[in-house]
């Protein structure tokens, strides 16, 4: 598994503490060496897998791919089924900063996953943030409740 994520040992050790902590895989018990233990996933981690199948099936293009994996992509992608203003998504996300939520944007439209509207039915005009095209394909595989 090393090899094929390409990461290092420090990292990938702290991944599967995590994903273990997370109850989305758990050591295979009675199988493998205890030097190369062996894992396997939950009922939770399988139905986090068919997400993440699912996410990475709506991006084919390898140029764009690089952009799923930045950190918040896909959890902006998540919340813009519908239109949200941006202090919305900051409260929802509640550990990102401004000027990383205000990046993310500003990379989601140009790519056109996100499209950015003038709400001007009120008094004071806002902008309002909604996923579109490939983003509202990413967003329909990660599938929260409305």
């Amino acid at each position: 598994m090393l090899a094929a994520t390409s990461a290092g040992r420090t990292a990938f050790s702290a991944s599967l503490d995590h994903l273990i902590q997370l109850k989305l895989i758990e050591r295979n018990p009675g199988h493998g060496h205890p030097l190369r233990p062996e894992f396997r996933l939950t009922p939770a981690g399988v139905d986090a897998a068919a997400i993440a199948k699912a996410i990475v099936a709506a991006v084919p293009d390898d140029s764009k791919f690089k952009l799923l994996r930045k950190t918040w992509t896909v959890p902006i992608l998540a919340l813009t089924g519908t239109p949200h203003r941006f202090s919305m998504l900051k409260s929802n996300l509640m550990t990102i900063t401004d000027r990383a939520l205000s990046s993310s944007l500003h990379e989601l439209e140009d790519v056109d996953w996100i499209k950015r509207e003038i709400e001007t039915s009120v008094r004071m005009p806002f902008p309002i943030y909604r996923a579109v095209s490939t983003g509202l394909t990413v967003n329909q595989a990660v599938g929260l409740p409305l």
